[in-house]
């Protein structure tokens, strides 16, 4: 019987997922990548905060994890926060370093995700943190134009001000 594990079998996007940050933290210990990826490019970061999980979120960005890190797509897990509407996860990303204005190869920010998805209380963290609410993507629109083309009537409102 061998006492080593397997690292091929075990699925460490699957350990951020349930948020089991004291099982993680063996493997960080153990030198595991804090930014490993999976094959769509999502990081660890990526996979616990998207799946609202404070410990392991906090866990990975103070061992180093890359807050702005993208996904094969050029989504950043900020920008999944804005999907999702986990504003606790997007403050927290935010203080680690997060930049609030990275946007997407279609000029796509956050503070437009957090728009079209109508999440306003992440939208609060995005302007709280310093987003620019003026800026425009590849199709010329703001995060207020997005809003209000999804319906969003109040959130663009609130953007139009803030911008």
């Amino acid at each position: 019987m061998s006492d080593s594990i397997d690292l091929s079998t075990v699925d460490f996007h699957e350990i951020a997922r349930r948020g089991d940050a004291e099982v993680l933290a063996v493997f960080l210990d153990a030198g595991l990548d804090p930014d490993l990826q999976d094959e769509k490019g999502y990081s660890l970061l990526m996979i616990a905060a998207y799946n609202d999980q404070p410990d392991t979120t906090a866990l990975l960005l103070e061992r180093g994890a890359d807050p702005d890190a993208p996904d094969g797509t050029g989504n950043t897990p900020l920008m999944g926060m804005a999907f999702k509407g986990h504003a606790d996860r997007a403050r927290q990303l935010l203080a680690a370093g997060a930049d609030p204005d990275r946007a997407t190869s279609a000029g796509a920010t956050a503070l437009h995700f957090a728009a079209m998805f109508r999440q306003p209380d992440v939208a609060a963290a995005l302007l709280a943190a310093g987003a620019d609410a003026a800026l425009r993507d590849a199709r010329g629109l703001t995060a207020a134009d997005l809003a209000e083309a999804h319906g969003h009537a109040d959130l663009a409102e609130r953007l139009r001000q803030d911008g």
